[in-house]
């Protein structure tokens, strides 16, 4: 039998654990079922909807083992792991000691990729990680390769699942790939044409186990990169990353920030967005790739997101025109920075994809005066440099949910001159919201911005983020008498 550890490997026969049930678990479990591999799905959880999972797979010839996410099944020879299982796990260490390698989603999508046709080669990854952000710019991203003529999609961590896209009967040209801090610590033979890291802030730590670990996770995505690392000027840490990456020889550093740009970096210029690294004679020339106008929604960080777009897709040899019109073309998906509504000269902000504080700083630099809607679950965060940082351009704040009073207390503390109301306790879903826009609204004036922007998850009140945009959206449409 072929060994699991080398690229291109043999599956037939091979006894495979599958770890998770959920959406990549069982992708993962078909794939494999259907290379001829010995599928064994292991699960701690149960329930009606894992059983029916489980059901269908069984159906297939796959064993599941629900209830049972520790134990190594007998004879296991690999495991492939679904993002959300943390390294600490007991079925890793006992992996670990039975000397059995350990696989993410994106790891066995990488060795599965097949050769283009008339290529030789398979498809090039522009892969982009950071703790905000990924999302939209991968999407941006694909919309600029669209634009260039390229069959693409954003896959990884948003839209198309990485097996697909690399399974699909009709191959792609090249892939923008979101990938997780989760994912990159399991994928460690993934090398991408070229990569950028957005940013980093502390996230997920109860995962990763430090910040160090994170950082070092997120770094992975540089690994072996061919033409570009990508890293954003503003954040020094991702330029450490890339420092500490091995690449390929002639690989080369890209920055991206909002000021005008030193050679081999991309930047703004009076309005116009600018490369000057994939020129000829960077030292004295830039290539105008597009206007600030043409970024939806024109915010600070979205500006620095279709930066780091560019330069990837500029990096695989787009060419400048792509770019203005990909970015044009793109339209964020809901939830982020959305205008939702103009009541009273009043303007109505859905942000609540923002649910660490690192993207909560990104809309509150967008906008003033604001009146701030925020709180949920604060997942072990800490909001002093959050609330200093926003605090002259806070007209008022609405506080809700769980972990509200470690807010309020750093509201307090550096901006203690702001007005700050406190939602009813107890109350949850679209009663909740309806009162805390009401609220809002009689803090606003003409002019003002009503911004959700939680800086928290939402499951101490709402079903996701999502349900909590689609009721803070519905409930500016009944205050506008919609």
């Amino acid at each position: 039998m072929t060994n699991p550890d080398q690229a291109n490997p043999d599956f037939g026969g091979l006894p495979v654990a599958v770890a998770g049930l959920g959406v990549s678990g069982i992708s993962a479990a078909r794939v494999l079922h259907g290379l001829g591999a010995r599928v064994t799905v292991v699960d701690g959880g149960s329930g009606p909807g894992l059983a029916a999972r489980a059901a269908e797979l069984e159906a297939l010839g796959v064993t599941v083992r629900l209830g049972d996410g520790a134990s190594l099944p007998e004879g296991t020879e690999l495991i492939v792991t679904s993002p959300g299982w943390a390294p600490d796990s007991p079925l890793f260490a006992a992996a670990e000691a039975a000397g059995v390698p350990v696989w993410g989603d994106v790891e066995l999508a990488w060795r599965l990729r097949k050769p283009l046709p008339g290529t030789g080669e398979p498809a090039p990854w522009l892969a982009v990680t950071g703790t905000n952000g990924k999302t939209t710019t991968v999407q941006m991203l694909a919309s600029i390769l669209t634009a260039a003529g390229k069959r693409t999609a954003a896959v990884g961590n948003v839209g198309v699942s990485v097996l697909d896209a690399v399974l699909a009967e009709e191959p792609y040209d090249v892939l923008a790939v979101e990938l997780s801090s989760y994912q990159l610590h399991w994928a460690p033979s993934l090398r991408p044409h070229s990569a950028a890291v957005l940013n980093l802030a502390p996230d997920h730590l109860d995962w990763h186990g430090s910040m160090e670990a994170y950082a070092a996770d997120k770094g992975r995505i540089y690994e072996g990169n061919v033409v570009a690392c990508v890293y954003n000027l503003a954040d020094p840490a991702t330029e450490a990353l890339v420092r500490e990456a091995d690449v390929e020889e002639g690989c080369r550093a890209i920055g991206f920030g909002l000021g005008a740009p030193g050679p081999s970096n991309f930047g703004v210029v009076d309005g116009l967005l600018v490369d000057r690294a994939f020129v000829e004679d960077r030292a004295k020339n830039a290539a105008e790739l597009g206007a600030v106008e043409d970024v939806n929604p024109p915010a600070p960080h979205n500006i620095a997101n279709a930066l780091a777009a560019a330069a990837l897709a500029r990096a695989y040899g787009v060419e400048p025109k792509a770019v203005r019109e990909g970015l044009r073309a793109f339209r964020p998906d809901a939830h982020r920075i959305a205008e939702v509504g103009v009541v009273g000269e009043v303007t109505y902000i859905d942000d609540s994809k923002a649910t660490n504080t690192h993207a909560a700083a990104a809309s509150l630099s967008a906008y003033r005066p604001i009146v701030w809607i925020a709180g949920g679950l604060a997942k072990g965060a800490t909001f002093d440099d959050l609330v200093q940082g926003a605090a002259e351009r806070l007209r008022a704040v609405v506080l809700i949910g769980q972990d509200r009073a470690v807010i309020r207390e750093a509201l307090e503390r550096h901006a203690p001159d702001v007005p700050v109301i406190e939602a009813a306790e107890g109350q949850t879903g679209a009663v909740a919201m309806t009162e805390v826009v009401r609220t809002a609204a009689s803090l606003a004036r003409s002019g003002d911005t009503v911004l959700l922007a939680p800086a928290c998850a939402s499951m101490d009140m709402f079903t996701n983020y999502g349900e909590r945009g689609d009721l803070f959206a519905a409930a500016v449409r009944e205050l506008a008498g919609e």
